[in-house]
């Protein structure tokens, strides 16, 4: 078995995560504890109890996410003595998610990544006025279809491909207009089916370029260590753990397409036959199997979760 720990982005997301494991085991208790001191906010009653309007605000949410994986995976490394260098190939995470891959694997301090996070969240909500941007889920569309879309509707706006998540699901983002240009474009031409997604700004497009620059500012004084295993960026779709590269991708991670299909076949044509999602959610799981049939893919979230996988390593 060879092994990848992948890590969730936003929308996996849930009132209640990391409540069973901050019960069960102490030390994702003390993560979460952590978390809240680095920002000074009780995100961990927000995680544990909602409302849900408020842990879905993007500045909420990613430090959320993270630190529920996090905490997984110092659980795993409490019971069942998990080292990443003997237990892992790569690390790789959604949007977000690459973060908490970096904290996971030595990269980042806990701390460091919670203040990062807060800080990515509230600068890509303030980068575009609310209902300027939007951004939809091209059902049923490959990659290159959804980027001719894309081209033919931006009409002088932006709208680009945001995720490239798996064949048949490839997302769309830019301003509001060129998002609902696009939809009618994309019933023409066959698809199935296209949604606006319920988010509050248009993620992974040039609009975000304000935040990329806040983040390349932020990212500048902070420490980078070498991971302890190779993490497989979001815009390259290859491996990468020279810290001056990781801080230049995060950069460029804002406002770049997530590559997620090509990230999962990029591990598996390097020998990975297994993913495990480390956190909140089954979202990658799910998508792993849409990605390649071959592949094996398993979530680990709660106490149950935890017990299972331990019995793999």
């Amino acid at each position: 078995m060879t092994r990848a720990f992948v890590f969730p982005g936003q929308g996996s997301q849930a009132v209640g995560m990391g409540r069973e494991l901050a019960e069960a085991f102490e030390v994702a208790r003390l993560t979460f504890e952590e978390v809240d001191d680095a920002l000074n906010q009780r995100l961990s009653r927000l995680m544990f109890e909602g409302p849900d309007a408020d842990l879905t605000l993007t500045e909420n949410a990613q430090p959320a996410l993270m630190a529920v994986s996090v905490a997984v995976v110092r659980v795993l490394k409490d019971q069942g003595k998990l080292d990443l260098r003997k237990h892992a190939t790569f690390v790789a995470g959604h949007s977000l998610g690459e973060y908490s891959a970096l904290c996971a694997a030595g990269s980042f301090s806990l701390a460091d990544a919670a203040r990062l996070l807060k800080l990515r969240g509230q600068s890509m909500q303030k980068a575009v006025p609310v209902g300027q941007g939007a951004m939809a889920a091209l059902l049923g569309a490959e990659l290159e279809q959804a980027q001719a879309i894309a081209a033919d509707a931006a009409e002088g706006q932006i709208c680009s491909v945001a995720n490239d998540n798996s064949s048949g699901q490839v997302v769309i983002s830019g301003h509001a207009e060129a998002i609902d240009r696009a939809i009618v474009l994309a019933a023409e031409r066959g698809l199935k089916r296209s949604v606006r997604l319920p988010v509050s700004a248009p993620f992974h497009c040039p609009l975000m370029q304000p935040a990329a620059d806040a983040m390349a500012q932020a990212l500048a004084n902070i420490t980078i260590l070498p991971p302890d295993v190779p993490v497989v960026a979001n815009v390259t779709a290859t491996a990468v753990s020279d810290p001056s590269q990781v801080r230049s991708l995060l950069v460029q991670q804002v406002t770049g397409m997530v590559r997620w299909r090509e990230s999962v076949q990029y591990m598996k044509a390097q020998g990975v036959d297994t993913l495990v999602e480390l956190g909140a959610g089954k979202v990658l799981a799910g998508l792993a199997k849409r990605i390649d049939k071959e592949l094996t893919a398993t979530s680990v979230g709660s106490p149950a979760d935890v017990e299972a996988f331990l019995k793999t390593l």
